[in-house]
């Protein structure tokens, strides 16, 4: 049952939510103890909540997941915990995850946690079936995650800043991501994909692919514009050390990036599920983890 549990929360998501650590990466604060510990504990509750509206999706969409190719195997789809069991355990860990968040964390992180919740919650229930909106209403999760990540770690005497390009970047890359995965489902499920979620009726490729290309657009326009404008400032401007411009040095990682994961949704029909995507493409993966390792010397180096 406990192990049912646990793969109804699908832990292969999770992680979506290591964009909370994105705060104390950019703001250069890595080496305080108590914003680490914050973060880690932001990265749980968050992972505790999406989950739980993994669970609410799951015994919504418990008979269209059963006639699903590869749906079909999620705990509850596949009878491994009954739809009642997983939404008592659901409530009991969204309760303690709230509860622990307005008593020991940040207010405006309790509140942005909460707004997550009840977002993403909606979504499920029914703005999933709105056309355009579902997919703006998924990149607005990712937002809400990384403010997240960056007011669990504003402690007493912090100054941690947010600046407009890195919600741009943020949201752009949430929308890119989650129209390649209604491709997906759209190209996957063929005639039969509105059987499975009604608002791929809506939808067609052709009108994907517009949206694909101006969410892409964005992305690189936005992040080119943090790499060379400004990012996070610790002294209370928004481009903060003079120095930050040796960020430009990430884009070529990105630009690799996303033409590689274009190619993948063009070529291959891939980008249902992004988190596995990363982790199975390995030109992919190694592209992220050399853009990490870029990012964390040169914020080093400017520290």
């Amino acid at each position: 049952m406990i192990v049912a549990f646990l793969k109804a929360l699908r832990p292969k998501q999770w992680v979506k939510n290591l964009l909370l650590f994105a705060g104390i990466v950019f703001a250069r604060r890595w080496d305080d103890p108590q914003m680490i510990m914050n973060a880690v504990i932001g990265f749980v509750v968050f992972c505790a909540l999406s989950g739980v509206v993994y669970i609410v999706n799951d015994i919504i969409d418990v008979e269209q997941d059963r006639k699903h190719p590869k749906k079909c195997k999620r705990a509850i789809a596949s009878g491994a915990i009954s739809p009642v069991a997983a939404g008592i355990g659901g409530a009991i860990l969204a309760t303690i995850a709230i509860g622990y968040s307005f008593l020991y964390l940040p207010l405006p992180f309790a509140i942005l946690a909460v707004t997550y919740f009840i977002l993403v919650s909606l979504y499920s229930l029914k703005l999933k079936h709105a056309v355009v909106l579902d997919i703006l209403l998924i990149a607005l999760g990712f937002v809400l995650r990384a403010l997240a990540g960056i007011e669990v770690i504003r402690i007493e005497g912090a100054v941690i800043e947010v600046t407009s390009y890195f919600l741009l970047t943020t949201l752009f890359l949430a929308l890119f991501l989650a129209i390649a995965k209604r491709r997906n489902e759209l190209v996957m499920l063929g005639t039969g994909a509105g059987s499975h979620r009604k608002v791929l009726e809506d939808y067609s490729t052709e009108f994907l692919d517009v949206m694909l290309t101006v969410a892409t657009a964005g992305t690189l326009f936005s992040y080119a514009l943090w790499t060379t404008q400004g990012q996070f400032a610790t002294g209370g401007s928004e481009s903060g050390n003079g120095n930050t411009y040796l960020l430009v040095l990430t884009l070529p990682f990105v630009l690799y990036g996303m033409f590689r994961y274009l190619w993948l949704v063009f070529k291959r029909d891939e980008g249902g599920a992004p988190e596995l995507l990363l982790l199975e493409d390995y030109p992919l993966l190694t592209t992220v983890v050399l853009w990490m390792i870029t990012v964390v010397a040169v914020l080093a180096r400017l520290r």
